[in-house]
């Protein structure tokens, strides 16, 4: 009887086992794109893709429109799960499959009224541009329409089985236009600044904490730098670039090789847009970074909330009222209804006022992506990017000619005689936009003498500039450690361009540490878990590793410093947040202001004027929240424990057991928002390329995870290990080592 139950238990578990591997082949590797052999499309001539040894599709064709259709369709192949829930976070449309845990961001989008915007945007196409989203948008229908029922494992996953619906010009609209708002979105900040403003006891304290240039601490930034042919090895000009943003998984970008007749571009694309966004052709390279010009003001409404009306310049106007219906899986939909006034949508309701957002990306569009990927020189280049409307970029420029050049390019608001970075007067009328600052107005250098053009967001906007301009720049500490490494080499080479890009040395985190140790000593303080930090600070040279202790110490400092300085503006009695709940995280002052204020030690700011008294209350109390979080000794207080990444996929992470096959992490990162590896708990080097415009094949770029979104891929995460350890992989242009090669042949009319 035993050895029968026995028996029975084994079959059992064999044929679980069988009905688990049969299932994860079904749901998991048999989505996997199919990379070899032929196929036919609704193409114009024969094609090829040819993938390499990290799954980037290098497509060549026999016309610009077959190109941009086989682009459409080869992203679909590795990430159209991706790319509809761009589409559906940026229409507002992710809890129809994911449920009510998404309704916030939804109702945030709806508000904002993306997909009118994205919508509205088709009328300023051209014709040319059309054309080009049209062939995208095919070559994704075409990939939609041939694998129904044989879509990844995300679109069947338990509780989130659903089918994609057709691609549309205004989905890759809606997606640039995601990546337009997590670019330009101030407003939280706007808002709470003024909430500050009203609960200040000296405003002027507000506007030294935020002023209206560099006012924001931390913003998605980037890096890109050009040097001329004197600075390099083999004296051709090298550009590079790495993007700072939110991570995800799969990657934010999908790297791609478009070859046509006048077409033949590398680099890498947003997934559901066409185009290459940042990259090289044969003839010249470029890279981007965020101008944080800002492009977004709040106003304040004086509005009748149940008939929409409110006063504008003595008169009252009926503002338009938006209502929609937000599906919910397994729920019944949700309603929501906005207030739209001349200034645009009521984003927020708060202390009894009405908040009304203004924002150019609803004024006009440009996508002058095909017209960059094809240009073959500084005229043609600058005339491309002449008409991008947003989010305004840094463009940096390198070609095979010996020229660099630098271009800020985006609409960027005409304010006259008024700052925008707190919320405005809507009633009185004196606070309205003057149009956009033009095109040839907007900074721009070519070949200058240094031979060295760099930008890492800081403000490019020089003293006497004919227009005032707000913007979350950043403080100058990475673009001058970049110039200084760019200068301590006679001779650069590619390896010499990647090891700037994982830089981790911080200036300011150097500085406040020298702070610490001069106030201390000065104190006579002989505390013992204030002596072992101060070991550790006075034998640290200001790199920002994960296996070191000092950068959790002068960060716990300065987080204690930031909290003391905004609770200090506040009149007494008020708490922060009281007004509006959970609305104050965004209040934290940039590291310039906090050097700014240790170096010339203002009076009216800290208990007797003592600053080096106040900077070792914030050292002990620091000290004191650093031990309760790490424990002792001060030693092992490694940055790597503070400062951690978890790269979790946005479902997958759901899922008991498996949910490690998808993410990747917790994992120690170094680095750190004022190193020239910008990194924080949840941003950093979203992709990283450096081009050598006169060897293109020497050029490198690699992404955060991998090229594929399927869990099963081989190329889901392969490209991480590189990416951590600051490594990458060869940019395969003229010399393609196919590992695999996909013929695809014009359908049958």
């Amino acid at each position: 009887m035993p050895s029968r139950l026995l028996r029975v238990i084994n079959v059992s578990i064999a044929v679980l086992i069988a009905l688990i591997a049969v299932a994860i082949y079904w749901y998991a590797f048999r989505p996997l794109p199919k990379t070899s052999g032929q196929i036919s499309a609704p193409i114009y001539a024969n094609a090829t893709i040819l993938r390499d040894a990290r799954g980037v599709p290098h497509i060549q064709a026999a016309s610009w429109q077959d190109a941009i259709f086989l682009q459409g369709f080869a992203t679909a192949q590795d990430r159209l799960w991706q790319m509809d829930s761009l589409r559906r976070f940026g229409a507002g449309e992710l809890s129809e499959v994911l449920g009510r845990g998404t309704l916030a961001l939804d109702e945030r989008s709806r508000l904002m009224r993306m997909r009118g915007i994205a919508e509205n945007e088709l009328r300023f196409l051209t014709p040319e541009d059309r054309a080009v989203l049209v062939e995208y948008a095919r070559g994704v229908n075409y990939f939609i329409d041939t694998h129904r029922g044989d879509y990844q494992l995300e679109f069947n996953l338990p509780g989130h089985v659903y089918s994609p619906r057709q691609w549309t010009i205004v989905d890759s609209l809606m997606i640039g236009l995601v990546m337009f708002r997590d670019l330009t979105d101030k407003s939280i900040f706007e808002f709470q600044k003024g909430l500050l403003l009203s609960q200040a006891t000296d405003p002027t304290k507000v506007f030294t904490l935020f002023p209206a240039v560099e006012g924001h601490d931390f913003s998605p930034g980037s890096n890109a730098w050009a040097v001329s042919g004197a600075h390099a090895a083999n004296g051709q000009p090298m550009l590079a670039n790495d993007p700072h943003l939110r991570y995800s998984v799969p990657a934010t970008w999908h790297l791609v090789q478009l070859t046509a007749p006048g077409l033949n571009v590398e680099g890498a694309a947003l997934p559901g847009v066409p185009c290459v966004i940042s990259g090289h052709n044969n003839q010249i390279a470029w890279g981007v970074t965020n101008l944080a010009a800002d492009v977004m003001d709040l106003y304040v409404e004086q509005m009748d909330e149940a008939h929409g009306t409110y006063i504008y310049q003595g008169k009252l106007e009926q503002a338009q009222l938006d209502r929609q219906m937000i599906g919910v899986r397994g729920e019944a939909p949700v309603p929501l209804s906005t207030w739209v006034t001349r200034h645009g949508p009521v984003i927020l309701h708060a202390n009894g006022k009405s908040y009304a957002m203004r924002w150019s990306a609803t004024d006009g569009f440009g996508f002058p992506f095909f017209d960059i990927d094809r240009s073959q020189n500084w005229q043609q280049f600058r005339a491309a990017i002449s008409r991008f409307w947003g989010p305004g970029q840094n463009f940096v420029y390198a070609d095979r000619a010996g020229n660099i050049g630098y271009q800020a390019a985006g609409r960027v608001p005409i304010r006259k005689n008024f700052q925008g970075n707190t919320p405005l007067d809507g009633a009185s009328g004196n606070f309205e936009w003057s149009g956009y600052i033009p095109f040839d107005q907007l900074p721009s250098i070519y070949n200058p003498a240094g031979g060295i053009i760099a930008t890492a967001n800081q403000n490019p906007f020089p003293p006497g500039f004919p227009y005032r301009v707000d913007g979350s720049f950043d403080d100058a500490y990475r673009v001058d450690q970049i110039r200084a490494r760019l200068a301590a080499k006679q001779k650069l080479a590619v390896p010499d361009m990647l090891a700037i890009q994982k830089d981790v040395y911080s200036a300011f985190e150097s500085f406040l540490a020298k702070q610490i140790v001069s106030a201390y000593s000065k104190s006579g303080s002989r505390h013992e878990l204030a002596s072992e930090a101060l070991r550790i600070l006075r034998n640290w040279n200001g790199q920002m590793d994960k296996d070191l202790a000092a950068p959790t110490i002068v960060e716990f400092v300065r987080q204690e410093m930031n909290q003391n300085l905004v609770a200090g503006v506040r009149k007494p009695g008020v708490v922060a947040g009281s007004l509006v709940p959970q609305q104050d995280s965004e209040l934290i002052p940039r590291a310039g202001v906090l050097q700014m204020l240790l170096t010339t030690r203002p009076s009216g700011w800290v208990d007797k004027n003592n600053w080096d008294a106040w900077l070792m209350n914030r050292f002990n109390s620091a000290l004191t929240s650093a031990r309760d979080h790490l424990g002792s000794p001060v030693s092992k207080w490694h940055w790597g424990r503070v400062l951690r990444w978890n790269l979790q996929h946005p479902v997958g992470r759901e899922l008991p057991l498996v949910n490690r096959f998808f993410d990747i992490g917790p994992i120690a990162m170094s680095g750190c928002g004022t190193c020239v590896k910008q990194t924080s708990s949840s941003l950093g080097p979203s992709e990283r390329m450096v081009v050598d415009i006169g060897h293109l094949d020497s050029s490198v770029q690699n992404l955060t995870v991998g090229e594929s979104g399927h869990v099963a891929s081989s190329y889901y995460k392969d490209e991480w290990p590189a990416y951590y350890t600051g490594r990458s992989f060869p940019m395969q242009f003229d010399h393609i080592d196919a590992k695999d090669v996909l013929k695809i042949a014009p359908s049958q009319p």
